[in-house]
This record gives C-alpha cells, sequence and structure tokens, in this order.
C-alpha cells in the first residue's frame, strides 16, 4: 500500500513555499505531512495532501514543475528503537531510503536563515512554540497515558 506523494521543483527564495500553499488551499487541498530539501538555487517541496489529484491539477495549471509519486507512510511506535528497526528491516534487504521525513498531526520544523529573527516574529503569531523540554515531555506524557489504562 502506498500513498501519493507531491513533489514541486521550485526557486529557493522567500515566498516561492507560501505560493504552492496557496494554490493548494484555492483547490480545497490539506496538507498532511512535508518537505522541503535545498539545493541552493533551487528546492523540491514534497508533500502529503488528503486530495493529490486535485493537488496536482492545481499546480499544473499554475505551470509548476511537479509530479506525483507513490511512497510509503508507516505509523511507527513512539519507542526506542522503532525507527532503527525499520531502517534495519530494509537495510538487510538491500534497499536504500532515497529520503524520509515525519508526519505527526500539524507539528513542523522550520530551518530558516535567521532563526532568532523568525522566532520573534512568529511568537506574535497565533501559533505554539515547542521547546525541546516539550518534546521530551511528550514521550513522557504518553508513557504515563499507557501506564494508566
Amino acid at each position: 500500500m502506498t500513498v501519493s506523494q507531491i513533489s514541486v521543483f521550485a526557486n529557493s527564495k522567500p515566498g516561492h513555499m507560501g505560493r504552492v500553499l496557496d494554490l493548494f488551499e484555492a483547490a480545497g487541498v490539506s496538507v498532511r505531512g512535508f518537505s522541503a530539501a535545498d539545493t541552493g538555487e533551487y528546492g523540491i517541496l514534497r508533500f502529503v495532501v488528503d486530495k493529490p489529484e486535485a493537488a496536482l491539477a492545481a499546480l499544473q495549471e499554475a505551470g509548476c514543475a511537479c509530479v506525483i509519486t507513490p511512497v510509503l507512510c508507516l505509523k511507527l511506535e513512539d519507542t526506542p528503537g522503532e525507527l532503527s528497526r525499520v531502517m534495519g528491516v530494509l537495510a538487510r534487504c538491500d534497499i536504500n531510503v532515497v529520503y524520509s521525513y515525519s508526519m505527526i498531526s500539524t507539528y513542523i520544523v522550520l530551518s530558516t536563515t535567521d532563526t532568532k529573527r523568525a522566532f520573534e516574529l512568529l511568537s506574535g503569531e497565533p501559533v505554539v512554540m515547542i521547546s525541546q523540554d516539550d518534546i521530551a515531555r511528550f514521550v513522557a506524557d504518553r508513557s504515563e497515558k499507557e501506564a494508566v489504562k
């Protein structure tokens, strides 16, 4: 079983991802997961969306360079070593993982050209900033809930 991933090739400049996301919004498409990779002047934006055909059509109508490909999407247990176990299965069978990214609700990780300024700007927006302590607490909180069951 696979899911459809849309890859978009774009200039690596401010606003290019936003234009793609605006196209998705106008087409009624929700992003479930994404990855953005910078290769210098250009970047590759990868998306898993709820309506891949509608997303692809919107991108093509706007003249975007894009492709749709099948990928695997796994839900792993949140336990130490689980990702390593899965990667080991593939490696032992001589299957190379070309790239990967995670999907978890609407939590996103952003690497920017000015992290401090980006933090200041987003602190005034209706978003929740996640700290390293929060990341550690997510695992601890889940373990406590499972122990109560």
